[in-house]
């Protein structure tokens, strides 16, 4: 297992303005997923979109935006102030946090000086999405509690069990991948699949990954950590205006990352098949392409599939995504092992 070597410097400057683009762009995303996701739902359920603010509903985003931006800012009289502030900014910094190790291209020269298309390449990239990952958990967990509610601490109660029973089962999933890869590096990953992708040789990684995801940011039919029995909204339930978007905004920037990862690890990141001359201008455009196919099934599944029940939800966790990761790891390790004596 060999691990991130860069063989080049850059400025201070420029890793600055890397972390402003970043930051950025995640602003700039998230509006457009949640107007792609209710105008294909729209489609998908046989109604109309968002069709008044702006030309085509364009500038609904903004709209809500605005809207809960606007809103008094209050909290139960039972809270824990400051912890029932901080939750929502963890949830958000911890997303961002990933989002900026998604590497959208390589290192190419821009005026001189060679700048890699990506926030930063560490050299433990997957422990990193999952260190990140289980900081992310206190953002849920600190919401429900702090919120002096029992229906929030429900919640909060529900979404840390799903989180932690799918991680696992996504750890191992991933597994896989770096086995075949042989690093942990997101950069380096990419450049191991220059041959083949690796959902062919790890199909049953893919599915299992993909699945987790789908719990880990609470998407439909795994969304049980925002409502169960109760008509209420779990761990932010006493949350509105900012810091509800604020954990809203982190919810779907979640689903950017993951479809990211996703890409990086099992889509060959910026790579396209038997285009060798590929000018790294393009690498940017050939990983959101790819992530955009991945958004849109996220909001096809929730188009069609309805919401599980808990029991189901931990079941299937436990009884059948863990024990076919494993097997998986397993079935991986000994391929690589013979391949290479």
């Amino acid at each position: 297992m060999s691990f991130a070597l860069v063989d080049y410097f850059e400025p201070w400057w420029i890793q600055i303005i890397k972390g402003i683009v970043l930051f950025a762009i995640g602003l700039q995303i998230v509006p457009l997923v949640l107007l792609a996701e209710r105008k294909l739902l729209g489609r998908f359920q046989g109604r109309y979109g968002p069709n008044r603010v702006g030309p085509y509903g364009l500038i609904q985003p903004l709209a809500d935006i605005v809207k809960l931006l606007g809103k008094e800012q209050s909290r139960p009289e039972t809270s824990v102030g400051p912890l029932f502030i901080v939750a929502p900014v963890i949830s958000i910094m911890t997303a961002v946090g990933t989002f900026a190790i998604i590497p959208f291209g390589d290192a190419p020269h821009i005026f001189g000086t060679r700048v890699g298309l990506y926030g930063v390449d560490v050299s433990i990239g997957p422990l990193y999405i999952f260190a990140l990952s289980a900081i992310s958990f206190y953002g849920l967990m600190l919401g429900g509690w702090a919120s002096g509610s029992k229906y929030s601490f429900l919640g909060a109660m529900r979404a840390a069990a799903q989180l932690i029973s799918y991680e696992v089962s996504q750890g191992l999933a991933l597994v896989g991948v770096l086995i075949t890869a042989g690093t942990l590096s997101l950069t380096q990953i990419v450049h191991a699949q220059e041959g083949m992708w690796y959902i062919v040789p790890q199909l049953a990684g893919f599915l299992i990954f993909m699945v987790a995801a789908f719990a880990e940011t609470n998407r439909a039919p795994f969304d049980l950590a925002e409502a169960d029995a109760e008509l209420v909204g779990g761990y932010n339930t006493e949350y509105g205006g900012g810091r509800f978007a604020s954990y809203y905004f982190a919810e779907y920037l979640n689903v950017v990352v993951v479809s990211g990862v996703a890409t990086t690890l099992f889509l060959g990141g910026w790579l396209i098949p038997g285009w060798h001359g590929q000018p790294a201008w393009t690498d940017p455009f050939v990983v959101l392409f790819k992530m955009t196919l991945f958004i849109s099934f996220f909001i096809w599944i929730r188009a069609t599939l309805p919401r599980l029940r808990y029991d189901q939800l931990m079941s299937f966790g436990w009884k059948i995504l863990l024990p076919l990761a494993t097997l998986n790891t397993l079935a991986t390790a000994i391929i690589v092992v013979a391949v290479h004596k």
